[in-house]
């Protein structure tokens, strides 16, 4: 067979040298490029035992992955929008994501991680920005169809950032020949951080499960809190009335038993012994809030790998 007849122009040269590579030696992966392993089951077991207390989260991000990549023809990108404090492990799941749909995770060539204030410091340069950013989304599809995009703090972004690249997140329109319907969008913010956390105090106030709150009952109370005035990208720009996000993923803001649990993750993961007595320490050492009840940790898990090391013989 000859591949480099086969194959697209629009391919890079590497990227035809590692097809030509599994067709010489028969190993053509399932997905047909050898880049891309979408391993579903290995997500939701991770996600399970490893991202605690966010059970929506885990909810709609395995829904909304699993049905985009069964898909056989999406009518355009897969667009989620994770919301909540910070340290809630909205970070956490966009890297697990890379690591489990990209043999070389978050490093993978497929993968491209931007952070608003670090790769958009000043607004003042905001066109340049647009054609940099309009430029390597191109490149990273051309290089690798299935791609994944993060964008952190993205509340951030300048809105004429976000329009400019509505095209890539739209229904498929040939934009300069290039298909990006099977890219994946992940836009981190901090908003709608409060209304979640108000949500979830309202369900423990009244006894209930925090178990219990439902997407749909978060989902008009943080869809109102997106498009109130302010200097946020997302009540500027035109991703929310043109419904190009495709899922508003929340996250709760976390208790005193999951910053426990981050604790011993935390051990675990340098293959370090722990007792109850080191996780209940390190779980003091946060901050609690409101101040009546001291139910959430202001800074959910962050920093709870570093601060076992206060405890250590």
């Amino acid at each position: 067979m000859d591949v480099g007849i086969s194959l697209s122009n629009g391919y890079s040269l590497e990227y035809k040298i590692l097809i030509a590579r599994c067709y010489l030696f028969g190993k053509c992966c399932e997905t047909g490029d050898c880049r891309v392993v979408n391993n579903i089951t290995g997500l939701e077991a991770d996600l399970n035992g490893q991202l605690h207390g966010q059970h929506l989260a885990k909810e709609v991000v395995i829904r909304a992955v699993q049905e985009f990549l069964q898909s056989p023809r999406p009518e355009k990108a897969l667009v989620l929008s994770f919301h909540g404090w910070s340290g809630t492990g909205k970070n956490f799941v966009a890297r697990m994501l890379a690591s489990h749909l990209y043999r070389d995770g978050p490093k993978s060539e497929c993968v491209r991680v931007f952070i608003s204030l670090f790769h958009f410091p000043h607004h003042k340069y905001v066109d340049s920005y647009k054609d940099q950013l309009k430029k390597q989304l191109t490149e990273t599809v051309q290089l690798c169809k299935q791609s994944l995009f993060i964008f952190d703090e993205a509340e951030k972004l300048h809105f004429s950032l976000l329009d400019a690249i509505k095209p890539f997140m739209a229904r498929y329109d040939n934009r300069d020949q290039v298909d990006y319907r099977r890219s994946i969008f992940l836009f981190l913010s901090n908003l709608g951080g409060n209304t979640i956390n108000e949500v979830t105090l309202d369900f423990w106030r009244a006894g209930r499960a925090r178990e219990e709150i439902s997407v749909e009952f978060l989902e008009q109370r943080l869809w109102r809190e997106l498009q109130e005035p302010a200097e946020n990208g997302y009540a500027r720009s035109h991703l929310l009335e043109e419904n190009l996000i495709d899922f508003f993923v929340p996250f709760l803001p976390l208790e005193y038993h999951h910053v426990k649990l981050c604790a011993r993750d935390a051990f675990l993961a340098r293959g370090l012994p722990y007792t109850e007595a080191a996780l209940d320490e390190v779980a003091r050492t946060m901050v609690f809030v409101p101040r009546e009840e001291k139910l959430f940790s202001a800074q959910g898990c962050k920093s709870v790998s570093q601060r076992i090391n206060y405890f250590l013989p």
